[in-house]
């Protein structure tokens, strides 16, 4: 019994990895996609009249089936697209092909419950509700306070004025309520100008605290036009960031990806749920991408309209390529752990940043020159000998320095580290145009 088991284990993970290496590409076992679904195919020829041994040699070289059974004949006009020929596998290993297929569940059957490989379920997290306003409970409890002080405030000034007339004083009842106060003022000048001097800091303090926040813009995130999950992508999935920003390792912008891009996937993943399927359908859309049948381009497109949500000042100079390749800084040090971002890019706070495993600990607010200084002059390039990194441009730098200021070099490495700030990290020029 145990020798059955283990043999069938042995059966099911080579289908499987045949599978994937071979027919995941076009085929899917419960659904349509470049190629018809695989699920019970050998009872589907049966059924329809195939010639035995057929579908072997069908997936050994079509073509060759095709010419020789009618079955084989009408399948191959199912889609324009060309099967490829596996020659090389062998019967017991299309076998084992068709046995882990017929055993996959068929999710649709399951539940749509579950999250889409590629696309994910954008809509199944609780929706944010928003508070209800209560500011006008704040007016009306203001409303109230300042009627109590004024009604109090004239109380005190008749019970005075009595008081006063009572012990044959002058009972200034003559007097406005500004010309008291001016009076009042007077008695106190030395108080009332120290609170006057304390209020007019604070005043002068608080506009340029507010005149340093302009320009701020941490979880700034503005809506965009398709729903993209990032944590299915790179997270459940595993996809390499730079397989859709692509131009992060050799140019100024990381790049946004095109939609063939998007493409290369979701012409087998069209999504599970409706909400998937809603949102999958925007990129057919824009691909000019009919879905139905073997799926075929109608050359009737239209853009993806994205917004951009990092955006720098026009007199500020970034290179993604320079930080990430030179400078060896990982994504998730400025765009924060993508592998758990459920929304399209925000930009990160300053705080959530440092809750990240790995991050250079930082103080100021994200996108701020503070926060740019701040990681130059914390950053280290290399630790000991600049030439450790086997970089040109660094070795190049390392024997300059030898060269020409062993000094200066020797006080790069008091603290055993070469950083940013000592290789001209915070010179303006470095960043400003």
């Amino acid at each position: 019994m145990l020798v059955f088991f283990a043999g069938t284990f042995t059966a099911n993970a080579q289908g499987e990895a045949l599978f994937k290496a071979k027919c995941a590409s076009c085929h899917q076992p419960h659904k349509n996609g470049t190629g018809p679904k695989l699920f019970q195919v050998r009872q589907k020829w049966t059924d329809g009249g195939a010639k035995e041994g057929s579908i072997y040699q069908w997936v050994n070289n079509w073509q060759t089936a095709a010419a020789g059974d009618p079955y084989a004949q009408t399948v191959s006009t199912w889609s324009p697209t060309a099967m490829s020929a596996f020659p090389e596998l062998k019967k017991e290993e299309i076998d084992a092909i068709f046995e882990y297929v017929d055993g996959v569940t068929d999710p649709a059957a399951a539940g749509a419950g579950g999250t889409d490989g590629a696309a994910g379920d954008v809509t199944g997290a609780d929706p944010l509700e928003e508070e209800d306003s209560n500011g006008w409970m704040w007016i009306i409890l203001s409303v109230i306070f300042v009627t109590i002080i004024l009604a109090v405030g004239g109380v005190r000034r008749q019970l005075n004025f009595a008081a006063n007339e009572a012990q044959g004083k002058d009972s200034m009842d003559h007097l406005t309520y500004a010309e008291e106060l001016k009076a009042w003022a007077w008695k106190y000048k030395t108080y009332v100008g120290v609170s006057t001097l304390v209020v007019v800091i604070g005043l002068i303090v608080t506009l340029f605290l507010g005149l340093y926040s302009i320009g701020v813009v941490e979880n700034y995130q503005p809506s965009q036009p398709i729903a993209f999950p990032h944590a299915i992508h790179t997270g459940v999935n595993g996809i390499d960031c730079k397989y859709c920003h692509s131009s992060v390792e050799k140019s100024k912008s990381a790049g946004i990806p095109s939609v063939n891009v998007c493409m290369n996937c979701h012409k087998q993943v069209n999504g599970r749920t409706p909400a998937q399927q809603e949102q999958i359908a925007k990129i057919y859309d824009a691909a000019g991408w009919d879905p139905s049948g073997a799926g075929k381009y109608t050359g009737k497109s239209k853009p993806i309209v994205w917004n951009k949500v990092h955006v720098l000042p026009d007199h500020v100079y970034f290179n993604h390529s320079q930080h990430v390749v030179v400078g060896g800084i990982d994504c998730k040090q400025c765009h924060g752990d993508m592998t758990k971002q459920v929304e399209t890019p925000k930009v990160q706070t300053v705080g959530d940043l440092n809750k990240i495993e790995g991050n250079i600990p930082l103080t100021k607010p994200t996108l701020t020159m503070g926060w740019c200084i701040e990681c130059h002059g914390a950053k280290e390039i290399s630790t000991g000998s600049i030439d450790s990194k086997n970089n040109g441009y660094y070795n190049e730098i390392h024997k300059r320095l030898l060269n020409n200021d062993k000094s200066l070099y020797g006080k790069y490495l008091e603290d055993g580290k070469v950083t940013v700030n000592e290789l001209g990290g915070w010179e303006c020029a470095k960043c400003h145009y």
